[in-house]
C-alpha cells in the first residue's frame, strides 16, 4: 500500500520514483483497479508512461493499459514513441504517432523528436523526407530538438546536401544544432565545411572537438587531427577516451611511434580509464607502429576486452610474422566466449598464410560461413590467395580466384601476381597482371605492375605495348614512379 500512497500523494512529479520492481508495479495497478483509478485517463496515462520509462522491458504492460484508456494523453504515447525509438522495434513508435493523430491531441515537439530518432534507424529516404514534410506540416521544424534530429536523420540517410538545406533553412540555430550539424559534416567527409562551421561557433564542447578531430583522421588528414587536438590541449579543454582514440588513429595512420608513445604517457597522466575502445586503440597503434611488445603488453593488462580488443592483437600478432601466436591468441578467445567477427577472421587467415598453414585456413575460411554465418568479404579472398601464393601451390590460387562468387578484386590479382614473381611463373604473372589492369583501368599503378612483368622477363615490345596501352586509356604516370624496375 505504501507504494499507492506515494503514487497518489503526487501523481503528477516524479511516478516513475514511486516503485523499484515489477511486484510494486502489480500493487499499484490492483490497488488502482480496487479504487477505480483506472478509470481516470490522467491518471493511467501517467502509469502508464511512468513504466515504459523506467521499465521498458515491461513496455507491453504500458500498452495494454493504454489500450484500456479512451484518450490517453500526449504525453503517455510520446513515452511509448521514445521507448520504441531506443528499441529493436522502431516501427513501432508510428502506431503511437498514428493514436495521437487520431485522438483529439497534436504531435508536439517531443513526439518528432522520437518519432526521427526512430526513422533514423531505417535509413529509408522517403520515410525520412515524409517525417520531415510532417513535422513541416506542424509548425515544428523550428524547434531545436526536431533540428538536431533531422540533422542526425539525414545524416544516418548520407545526404548531404538535403543536410546542408536543412541546416541553411534554420533560423538562428542553437549551439547544440550546431555541433550536431558539425559532428554529421565531420562524418559524411565534409571536413572544410565542418571546420568553418566550427570556427564559427562561440562555444564548443568536447563533442564538437572530438568530431573534428575524428573527421580529420578518419578521411585522411591525421596531422590536422593532431595539430586540432594540440590546440584543443594547450586551451585547457578537458579531453576523454574518444579524443584519445583518435589521436592514436592518427598516430597509427603516420606510422608516428614516438607520437603515440606520448599520446599513450598523457593517457596515464590524464588518468583516463583503459576502456576497451581506448586500450583496443592502443594495441593497434603500437602492433602497426612496429612495437609488438608493447600491444601485447597492454593488451595482457586490459582488464576488459571485447572481439575488437583480441582481433587487434591477433592481427599484431600475424603482421609482425607470429602465426602459430595467432592462433593460440585465437584459441584463448574462444575460450573466453568471445563470438569472432570478420575482423578477427582477416587476422586468423593472415596467421594461417605467415605459418604456411594452408590446411589450418581453409578450415577457418569454411567455418566462418558454416559455424558463424560469417560471409567472407573479398579481403578474406585476398588473404587465402596469399596463402595459397606464398607456398607457391599457384594453380590451387588461380582455382581459388576463379571460383570465388564476386567478381575477383584486383588485391586477389596482386597476390597471385607477388607469387609468381618469387615463383618465376611468366604466364601466370601476365594473366594476373592483365587483370589488374582491366580492374584498374585508370590506376597507373597496375600498369605498372605488368609493365614490370614484362621487364622482369627482358620483354621489351611488352614494355613499349604497355606505355601505349597507357597514353591511348589517357592514364597518367604519377611522378617518380618508373615504368621499369630498375633493379
Amino acid at each position: 500500500m505504501q507504494a499507492l500512497r506515494n503514487f497518489l500523494r503526487n501523481p503528477t512529479i516524479s511516478i516513475a520514483e514511486t516503485y523499484k520492481t515489477n511486484g510494486e508495479i502489480n500493487q499499484i495497478h490492483s490497488q488502482l483497479l480496487v479504487n477505480g483509478f483506472l478509470n481516470d485517463p490522467d491518471l493511467v496515462s501517467k502509469f502508464a508512461a511512468s513504466i515504459a520509462l523506467k521499465h521498458p522491458q515491461n513496455i507491453d504492460y504500458s500498452v495494454q493499459l493504454l489500450d484500456q484508456c479512451e484518450n490517453p494523453s500526449v504525453f503517455a504515447l510520446n513515452s511509448l514513441i521514445r521507448v520504441y525509438s531506443k528499441s529493436s522495434t522502431p516501427e513501432k513508435s508510428f502506431d503511437f504517432y498514428k493514436r495521437i493523430v487520431k485522438s483529439n491531441h497534436k504531435p508536439d515537439n517531443y513526439t518528432f523528436t522520437f518519432l526521427i530518432k526512430s526513422a533514423a534507424q531505417f535509413v529509408d529516404k522517403n520515410l525520412g523526407l515524409a517525417v520531415h514534410g510532417t513535422a513541416l506540416k506542424y509548425a515544428l521544424d523550428q524547434d531545436p530538438h526536431v533540428q538536431s534530429g533531422l540533422i542526425n536523420l539525414y545524416a544516418e540517410m548520407g545526404s548531404l546536401r538535403d543536410l546542408k538545406d536543412l541546416f541553411f533553412n534554420i533560423h538562428n540555430p542553437d549551439l547544440v544544432t550546431q555541433t550536431t550539424m558539425v559532428v554529421a559534416c565531420a562524418r559524411l567527409g565534409d571536413i572544410k565545411f565542418a571546420r568553418q562551421l566550427f570556427d564559427k561557433m562561440p562555444d564548443r564542447d568536447v563533442i564538437a572537438w572530438n568530431a573534428m578531430i575524428a573527421g580529420y583522421v578518419r578521411f585522411g588528414e591525421p596531422l590536422n587531427g593532431i595539430e586540432l587536438f594540440n590546440t584543443m590541449e594547450m586551451k585547457g579543454l578537458k579531453v576523454n577516451e574518444a579524443t584519445m582514440v583518435s589521436v592514436l588513429s592518427a598516430c597509427t595512420q603516420l606510422s608516428a611511434l614516438d607520437a603515440g608513445q606520448r599520446a599513450h604517457r598523457y593517457i596515464k597522466y590524464k588518468k583516463l580509464q583503459i576502456n576497451t575502445t581506448l586500450g583496443s586503440a592502443l594495441v593497434n597503434m603500437y602492433a602497426k607502429c612496429g612495437d609488438i611488445n608493447t600491444a601485447m603488453n597492454v593488451f595482457g593488462g586490459m582488464k576488459e576486452k571485447n572481439v575488437y580488443t583480441w582481433s587487434g592483437a591477433m592481427g599484431g600478432l600475424a603482421m609482425h610474422g607470429y602465426g602459430k601466436e595467432c592462433l593460440d591468441l585465437f584459441t584463448l578467445m574462444q575460450q573466453e566466449n568471445i563470438t569472432p567477427n570478420e575482423v578477427t577472421f582477416t587476422s586468423i587467415l593472415k596467421a594461417c598464410s605467415v605459418a604456411g598453414l594452408v590446411g589450418e585456413g581453409c578450415k577457418h575460411f569454411e567455418s566462418m560461413t558454416k559455424e558463424y554465418g560469417i560471409v567472407p568479404k573479398l579481403e578474406h579472398y585476398g588473404c587465402m590467395v596469399d596463402l595459397y601464393g606464398r607456398l607457391g601451390r599457384l594453380d590451387e590460387a588461380l582455382r581459388f580466384i576463379q571460383s570465388m562468387p564476386c567478381v575477383p578484386h584486383a588485391e586477389a590479382w596482386g597476390a597471385l601476381l607477388n607469387a609468381c614473381k618469387i615463383y618465376k611463373n611468366v604466364e601466370m604473372a601476365k594473366l594476373a597482371s592483365r587483370k589488374m589492369v582491366e580492374l584498374e583501368a585508370k590506376n597507373d599503378g597496375a600498369y605498372v605492375e605488368l609493365s614490370n612483368v614484362y621487364a622482369d622477363f627482358k620483354n621489351w615490345d611488352g614494355v613499349d605495348g604497355v606505355r601505349h596501352k597507357m597514353k591511348s586509356k589517357g592514364v597518367v604516370k604519377i611522378p617518380g614512379v618508373s615504368v621499369i624496375d630498375s633493379s
